[in-house]
């Protein structure tokens, strides 16, 4: 969600900083500042509300050149959105940026308004500066200081302290993302939310445990330090060599990232059976060689929580493991019934999705074993598991997912059959009928002018429902997500069967169904098809090709070969549902890379 960055060095910081906000713009957000040390050694600090251009025109005319500075892109949460209430807070050379929620603000405003402090803001960020202004009066080493109003608040933040009169900055966090990175030979050091906008300007990124205080400055003889609680140097850090490049997180040709990350789909499902099942992944899957849990609890969010209905029914059908997916929103609040012998599965794009990791703490508390599949290495999802399957996904910067939906189905069906147990006839048939999979997407994206045909002709009307009958349902659940995020309509994905207990009242000549049909169940969807041909419905088939009842039936018809990809042909026809959600939203004019009111990484309940 909000993104951080701070940066310490003899280059111009602004610049640094405002080119590491630009990277996070694909994270969502409202507002954007930056706060710096200028010339004059005087702390400055110039936010606006909107796009980080309105900031960018705001700072034209203005002498931004500094060695230190932090800066923030902000998702509201508390407060509406506007200038006073962007980040960085600053009070006289105090200034901080934060991500996250303080649970108890409420609680702590009103202390502090008693003894005297004037809030400038209505966010529940400016607590946490508040105080620490307040704390100076009694306690002039800054980094005790930090630490013990740190332990004050309460909830999953991650906050981002710049010091104006000791030119240094520190950072501490729980529960939410945070990344440090040095580059020793420029003399530089960087903290942010996110690895992706610390790319070449590091080259070795330190991930830092929670209640680990981060300490930047250009002062010592090390430019990056850590402490714990009590203000003692801490190991609990983990470092690793930055190895991305810029060009993951180029556009290329192509218009919008979420376009180019849809054709980017056959390579990664080729890259991931070599790792897997030919290269060194397959000592990985080799581990979990016999796991084999009396339950499986899948917990995940949003398009996550869709790829593990698909994990789910492979863990049943093949492993035969009874298995439960869970909204991890709901969780924990559900006081679910958990046993020693049982695991739990997280599904996570960044792996610091706040409710999912949440219900990963409630299987920490009671023992159980934990299991990621994420894309991120060294998140907290990560470092927190048992066991770990990347779904080696790439950097995605669209918002609305797309390749780390398919990767993440993907990587779930090869960690069900791993824990079968993989033999070399196990593993060519599976490698073979991945590289199927991509072969038959790679015909898919070269038929896209039809689909894109279909888009233009449905992309105005009321409403979409999503059908599917099966192994199909959680792609049209996904499906209507995918239209619903970046065309901005109302759209439902629906088991087929269902339509006729409740939502086919809402049927008539403006509702257009999208149908998924498959070999499988073929005639009873074809007979939920007809329900909704009766009622005057349009009808959209994405469907087996050589059946021609389906394209009598069809206003518009899309022929799909599954053969020979059984239980990954969702993860095909998916392609489908990406690519006409994409058109759709082109042809209605939306921002289909940053969708309002949503962020990549939701690091707040």
């Amino acid at each position: 969600m909000c993104g951080i960055v701070g940066h310490v060095g003899p280059q111009s910081s602004t610049a640094v900083v405002l080119e590491g906000l630009k990277r996070l713009e694909y994270r969502g957000y409202d507002s954007a500042g930056v706060c710096y040390l200028n010339r004059n050694d005087e702390v400055v600090d110039y936010k606006k509300a909107g796009k980080i251009e309105n900031l960018i025109s705001l700072l034209k005319d203005i002498d931004t050149d500094s060695k230190i500075c932090i800066g923030h892109t902000r998702w509201a949460t508390h407060g509406k959105v506007n200038d006073q209430n962007s980040h960085p807070h600053r009070n006289g050379n105090l200034a901080l940026v934060h991500n996250g929620i303080i649970e108890n603000a409420s609680e702590l405003r009103e202390v502090l308004k008693k003894e005297g402090y004037q809030f400038a803001s209505e966010t529940d960020s400016e607590v946490f500066l508040a105080l620490l202004k307040m704390g100076q009066k009694h306690q002039k080493d800054l980094k005790a200081l930090i630490l013990e109003c740190f332990q004050k608040v309460r909830g999953n933040s991650a906050f981002v302290i710049f010091d104006g009169e000791g030119h240094e900055i520190y950072a501490i966090k729980r529960g939410a993302p945070l990344v440090c990175g040095t580059k020793v030979s420029e003399s530089q050091s960087l903290v942010s939310s996110d690895p992706y906008a610390l790319v070449g300007m590091v080259d070795t990124l330190y991930f830092p445990e929670d209640n680990v205080l981060c300490h930047l400055s250009a002062k010592l003889d090390k430019f990056l330090n850590f402490y714990d609680l009590q203000g003692n140097p801490t190991g609990k850090v983990e470092c690793k060599k930055q190895e991305m490049s810029l060009d993951a997180t180029d556009k290329g040709e192509y218009e919008h990232f979420m376009l180019k990350e849809i054709y980017e789909q056959p390579g990664l499902i080729r890259q991931l059976s070599e790792y897997y099942l030919k290269g060194e992944g397959l000592k990985n899957l080799e581990g979990i060689k016999g796991l084999s849990p009396e339950r499986i609890h899948i917990s995940a969010c949003g398009t996550a929580a869709y790829a593990g209905f698909l994990v789910r029914d492979y863990l049943e059908r093949f492993n035969r493991i009874p298995t439960i997916i869970e909204l991890a929103s709901e969780f924990r609040y559900r006081e679910p019934i958990l046993s020693a012998n049982d695991l739990g599965l997280f599904i996570s794009q960044s792996g610091e999705t706040a409710d999912t990791l949440a219900a990963q703490s409630l299987c920490l508390d009671q023992k159980i074993k934990t299991l990621s599949l994420v894309n991120v290495e060294g998140s907290t999802l990560y470092r927190q598991s048992d066991y770990n399957f990347l779904i080696r996904a790439g950097v995605e910067i669209g918002v609305a997912s797309t390749k780390a939906f398919t990767q993440m189905g993907l990587t779930g069906r090869l960690v069900s059959e791993a824990m079968i147990g993989l033999s070399s006839e196990s593993i060519n048939k599976l490698y073979d009928k991945l590289q199927l999979l991509a072969s038959r997407i790679d015909g898919l994206l070269g038929r896209v002018d039809e689909l894109k045909t279909i888009a233009e002709s449905i992309y105005n009307y009321k409403g979409y429902f999503f059908t599917g009958r099966g192994i199909y349902y959680p792609v049209a659940l996904e499906g209507a997500l995918k239209l619903k995020e970046i065309a901005y309509v109302h759209a439902e994905g629906y088991a087929s069967g269902e339509l006729k207990h409740g939502p086919i009242a809402l049927i008539d000549e403006e509702m257009v169904n999208i149908a998924i049909v498959g070999p499988e169940l073929t005639e009873k969807t074809i007979s939920n098809i007809q329900e909704i041909k009766a009622r005057k419905g349009v009808v959209v088939t994405l469907g087996l090709e050589g059946i021609s009842e389906l394209n009598e039936i069809s206003d518009y018809f899309f022929a799909l070969d599954y053969q020979g990809l059984d239980e990954l042909s969702p993860i095909y026809v998916n392609i489908a549902n990406q690519l006409l959600a994409y058109y759709m939203a082109k042809f209605k004019g939306t921002d289909i890379d940053k969708p309002r009111n949503l962020a990549k990484s939701v690091t707040v309940e």
